[in-house]
Formats: C-alpha cells, sequence, structure tokens
C-alpha cells in the first residue's frame, strides 16, 4: 500500500517505542473528540456512561493492570545464591574445613536494556487492545442509539398514521349510516386503522427490545433516547483521507504495526542474549587459624542455549513484516468497498429525499377521496405506496448513518 508500509527493522529499539507510543497517544486523544463523527447530544452522552459502566471493559481493565505486573516481572535479576560447607570428617590435622560463598549471576546488561524496551511495547500491545475492545463496544452502542432514534421517528410517523387512520374510519362509518357507502367500506376501513395499531405496538416492542440491549452495555443501568432525528452531516470525507486518519487512530490497525515492532524487539533481545551471563559474588574458606576470603567471579557462554534463536526470530520478524502489510492491505480493500457501497447508498437517498420532497401525496389522496372521486381501496392503495416509499427514505437514512459510524469507527 502506497505511503505506508515500512520496515521495522531498520528502526532501532527506541525509535520504534517513540513512535508506536504516538500511535496509542493519538488514539487516546479521541476519547473525547467527535470532530466530522458529531451526533446528538444524547448519544454522544451514553457513549460516555457506557465507557465507564461497561463490565467488559472494567474486567479488560483489571486484567491489563495484572498482565503488565506479570511483563515487568519477567526482567527481574536472578535470586542471589548463598552456599556453606562444614567438612569435619576425614585424616586431617589441621581441624574441620568451612567454606562459605554468596554470588549473584545476571545476563549480560544490554538484555535487560533490550529486553525492558521489548516489555514496554507489550504493554502498548495491551493497551491497543484494550482500545480496539473499547471500539468495538461503543460502536455496538451507537449502532443501538440510533436503531432507537429510528425507531422513535417511526413509531411518531406511525402515531400520526393512526389518527389518520381514525379520522378516516370515523369519515367512513359516517358514510355508512348515511347509507352512502356498503359495510365492507366500512370493514376496510377498521381493518387498516387495527393495523396502523398493531405497527405502533410493535415499533414499541422492538424500541424496548433495544433499550434492553442498551442497559446491558451500561452495566444494568437503563439508558433512554427520545430523540427522532438524525443530527450531523451524512457527507464524508474523502477516500485517501480517511483511511490515513484511520491508519492512525484505528486501534486494529495500529495492533498490526505493533506486531512487527515487537518482533523487531524480539530480535533485539535474542542478540543480545548471545553475550556471556557474568557471576559474581563473595567466597571464605580454611580451617581454625588460617583463613582465606576474597572476590569470586565467573562467566557463562551461550554456546548452545541460544542456538537457533536468532535465525528464529529473524525469520518470525520477516513473516510479521509480509503478514502486517497484507493484512493492512486487506483491511484497506475492505474499507474502500464500504465507503463505494455507502456513497451509492447515499446518492440514491438523496434522490428519494429530491422526489419525496415536493410531493404533497397523502393530502391529494385525502381530497380525492373525500370528493368521491375515489373508493376507499383506491385511497388505501395509494396511500399504502407512497407511505411504503416514505418508510423506505427513513430506512435508509439510518442505514446510512449506522454505515458512517462503522466508517468513522476510529473516531470513538
Amino acid at each position: 500500500m502506497p505511503g505506508f508500509r515500512y520496515s521495522v527493522a531498520s528502526i532501532d529499539s527506541t525509535k520504534a517505542n517513540t513512535m508506536q507510543k504516538h500511535f496509542v497517544f493519538a488514539i487516546c486523544g479521541c476519547l473525547f473528540l467527535s470532530g466530522v463523527f458529531a451526533q446528538t447530544p444524547e448519544i454522544d452522552g451514553i457513549l460516555q456512561q457506557i465507557e465507564q459502566n461497561n463490565r467488559e471493559l472494567q474486567a479488560i481493565s483489571s486484567y491489563l493492570e495484572g498482565r503488565k505486573l506479570e511483563l515487568k516481572s519477567g526482567n527481574n535479576l536472578p535470586d542471589p545464591q548463598f552456599g556453606f560447607f562444614y567438612l569435619p570428617n576425614g585424616d586431617n590435622s589441621t581441624g574441620d574445613y568451612t567454606e562459605f560463598q554468596v554470588s549473584q549471576t545476571i545476563e549480560f546488561p544490554t538484555v535487560y536494556g533490550a529486553r525492558g524496551t521489548l516489555i514496554e511495547e507489550q504493554e502498548t500491545q495491551l493497551e491497543l487492545e484494550y482500545l480496539s475492545r473499547r471500539q468495538e463496544i461503543l460502536l455496538r452502542a451507537k449502532g443501538h442509539g440510533l436503531e432507537l432514534i429510528y425507531l422513535n421517528k417511526r413509531i411518531a410517523t406511525e402515531q400520526e398514521r393512526l389518527e389518520q387512520a381514525r379520522t378516516v374510519m370515523d369519515q367512513v362509518e359516517e358514510l355508512y349510516r348515511r347509507e352512502q357507502n356498503g359495510i365492507l367500506e366500512l370493514n376496510k376501513a377498521k381493518v387498516a386503522w387495527l393495523q396502523d395499531q398493531f405497527k405502533v405496538q410493535q415499533l414499541e416492542n422492538e424500541r424496548r427490545n433495544v433499550r434492553l440491549l442498551l442497559q446491558n452495555l451500561n452495566g444494568g443501568t437503563p439508558l433512554k433516547i427520545e430523540g427522532s432525528e438524525f443530527s450531523g452531516t451524512l457527507d464524508i470525507a474523502d477516500l485517501d483521507v480517511l483511511w490515513q486518519d484511520r491508519l492512525v487512530h484505528d486501534a486494529d490497525l495500529v495492533l498490526i504495526r505493533q506486531e512487527e515492532v515487537i518482533a523487531a524487539q524480539a530480535l533485539a533481545v535474542s542478540r543480545n542474549k548471545s553475550l556471556p551471563n557474568l557471576t559474581a559474588g563473595y567466597n571464605q574458606q580454611g580451617v581454625p587459624g588460617a583463613i582465606y576470603s576474597g572476590l569470586y567471579a565467573g562467566i557463562s557462554l551461550p554456546l548452545w542455549s541460544n542456538r537457533n534463536k536468532v535465525k528464529s526470530a529473524r525469520s518470525h520478524l520477516e513473516f510479521q513484516e509480509v503478514n502486517s502489510t497484507r493484512k493492512t492491505q486487506e483491511a484497506r480493500t475492505r474499507f474502500e468497498k464500504q465507503v463505494n457501497e455507502y456513497q451509492m447508498m447515499l446518492s440514491r437517498y438523496r434522490e428519494y429525499q429530491t422526489t419525496l420532497s415536493g410531493m404533497d401525496s397523502e393530502s391529494l389522496l385525502m381530497e380525492a377521496y373525500q370528493l368521491g372521486e375515489i373508493s376507499f381501496m383506491d385511497y388505501y392503495r395509494e396511500l399504502q405506496f407512497y407511505r411504503d416509499a416514505y418508510d423506505s427514505m427513513i430506512k435508509m437514512e439510518y442505514e446510512l448513518f449506522r454505515q458512517q459510524a462503522e466508517l468513522l469507527k476510529h473516531k470513538l
């Protein structure tokens, strides 16, 4: 992918560490920024509550603290060694032999520095995994919030239609009493009214279920969204601009590169472990009347223990470099496909808007029916045609905002 791929093997550990920390800081800096991803204050509010109250995020946060401590413990010094000899037996004339020794063995100092940097990179990876899961949970919550706005809009629309259906039914019933139409017309009007009632009840049940899903994400605390209109623009930035922004702020994409950085640092650790281990200590030995003491020093050459480990680490780095490029290219392809589908739906939605905005079909149909120009069935059939078109348009609007949320997940 142009402008993105770099070789981790060519950067030293300090530079790699700084680069990845910039990525993490950039992501953290977006936690409370909405940018062009502005939505209703209600949704912004519930996302903040869910981030604080979500049980899974709380559990992951506690787990990460434990994992970080576990990683740090992997760079501790070995325990010191104490030894004492008392040799009273044997054929000797000088008295009982005693010996005391204390020693400390360490790996070559540069190993601890390289491993410490590796641990920092692994901690960064853990933080990115948390951010990745956080973005997924908040995206799901945002989807539920958008669905509630859509359902609120549908319910408000259906309630208006229910009132209209009741008005029409009363008119048909009055005409029936005047013997200006038959019982079939009256029955059809009643059935239409009952159908509108059922739609409202069905939508209200769907809304209750979505609220339960939000409540679960919020740690069991109920949440409500009363708004019925989406806010914010449906326009999005250019594909390349969005992708570059996503490369920096999408935790999943940064994680791909972080695996490459960790592999590079693991190679540095393996190389440093080819250096000898060092041992230093104090030794005292002797018999009564004659004691010898002094310093003890030694080295342990890793002739066999580190065999093939550097080659293995280098092969793993080469794999991660190729795999990172592959995963990023696949992510770019999926993202471009999503953007293309979004732009196509947006174009279609705006055509619907343009076509339906200038129509006053329901009023014209009602006027024609009241003047006796069309029958009730003709009125109802034509009314449903225009209502279905309007319902398709607002469903498309909801789907667009949901797709936009997915495209801009990295801004959550």
